[in-house]
């Protein structure tokens, strides 16, 4: 069938017409950008409760955020009510090297190693120091703490990035301080370690009591 001139104009009109009453069509639904996290400037306030008293505690996100974040989680979890400070090491009691003095605590049995290892970040990114009163992770090789940390007890040079005391030269996760009760943590300190349990590394380090945790809390 031939179509007219006017037929065809009367068809593109009709087809126009249609086009512009049809609602319109939605776009296609993007993926949301990633936008990283802003970091908080404002350190945060947490307190462990003891049975020997309270260390109260400033934890640095802006220098260590993933750490921070990890501590956090677990102390908003509940899994340091609980657990308890188990370790204690002197320079009468050490066998590393370089000798440190520390206290090593962490979570409750049930809430060990809840969530996944966390990346390292070292006191060369963080510019963390091992210092007096300074919270830090304990950790096995790079990328494995979990929940288990330690307070220094006086300057910890060799708990630092660089330094012997791990063969990988990676140091420890510094991501805090205690601001109060570093009387607490002397005392702890100062508690004799046992002799039994393993002999080797941490031998006179572990507690026949240990010190626990009664609650982990933000302030």
């Amino acid at each position: 069938m031939t179509i007219s001139p006017l037929s065809r104009l009367a068809w593109r009109t009709f087809v126009f017409l249609l086009v512009i009453s049809l609602p319109s069509m939605p776009l296609l639904a993007q993926a949301p950008v990633s936008r990283p996290t802003p970091r908080s400037v404002t350190p945060v306030a947490v307190t462990l409760r003891t049975t020997m008293g309270d260390i109260e505690l400033e934890l640095y996100p802006d220098r260590a955020p993933v750490t921070v974040g990890n501590f956090l989680a677990y102390v908003d979890a509940g899994h340091f009510d609980g657990g308890s400070f188990y370790r204690v090491v002197r320079v009468d009691n050490d066998n590393g090297d370089p000798k440190i003095e520390v206290i090593q605590g962490g979570a409750s049995p049930a809430g060990r190693g809840a969530f996944p290892p966390i990346a390292h970040e070292s006191t060369d990114e963080t510019a963390l120091r091992h210092r007096d009163g300074t919270i830090s992770m304990a950790r096995g090789g790079v990328g494995t703490a979990t929940s288990e940390f330690f307070i220094c007890v006086g300057e910890q040079p060799g708990l630092d990035y660089g330094a012997s005391r791990n063969a990988d030269l990676q140091g420890f996760a510094a991501f805090g301080r205690v601001t109060s009760g570093m009387d607490v943590v002397r005392a702890i300190n100062a508690i004799r370690g046992t002799t039994t349990g393993d002999a080797g590394y941490t031998g006179g380090q572990m507690l026949d009591e240990p010190i626990r945790i009664l609650e982990a809390v933000r302030r």
